[in-house]
């Protein structure tokens, strides 16, 4: 399983229910890395999506407690462990894409997170992740080089969770 994320230096993802920022080619490398896989995640984050509608071309599982929930679409499950589960019924990638409580419940079912690092705290930023940086557990394999859009400097890493018990 995969999660994929923006991050401040702080590892703040987002405020008010919202991205930090908006930076288009961090849309445009989500879209193309989850297209046509599973995506997981928490009703606020289907919320902050327009019209509140699951993503296209892929299959969206929803985690909410609400027990009249419903979404045209998707997927609703009304745990961690049952999003895991129904996950792992589809033949295909399957990547965490938030909030916040929702990435720190389901790191454990992850071997890679893709991270696009913004090199900037956000003022008022409300949501955190945990800081794979200080994870002995996480490495780097890859990074790009830095980019920029509007004057925000950011760049896409991917980490690797270390075999354990090596």
């Amino acid at each position: 399983m995969n999660m994929i994320v923006a991050v401040d230096e702080k590892w703040a993802i987002g405020k008010d229910g919202g991205l930090l920022t908006p930076l288009p080619e961090d849309m445009k490398f989500f879209r193309k890395t989850t297209m046509d896989s599973v995506v997981i995640m928490g009703r606020k984050t289907l919320f902050s999506f327009p019209n509140h509608k699951p993503l296209k071309n892929r299959v969206n599982i929803i985690i909410t407690r609400t027990p009249e929930f419903k979404s045209e679409g998707a997927v609703i499950v009304r745990s961690i462990e049952e999003a895991a589960e129904e996950a792992e019924k589809y033949n295909k990638n399957i990547f965490v894409i938030g909030g916040g409580s929702v990435y720190c419940q389901m790191l454990k079912f992850c071997d890679t997170a893709y991270v696009t690092k913004i090199e900037k705290v956000f003022d008022g930023a409300d949501t955190f992740i945990y800081n794979l940086d200080k994870m002995d557990e996480w490495e780097i394999v890859e990074s790009s080089d830095i980019k920029e859009y509007n004057g925000t400097k950011f760049k896409f890493v991917t980490y690797k969770r270390r075999n354990r018990g090596v």
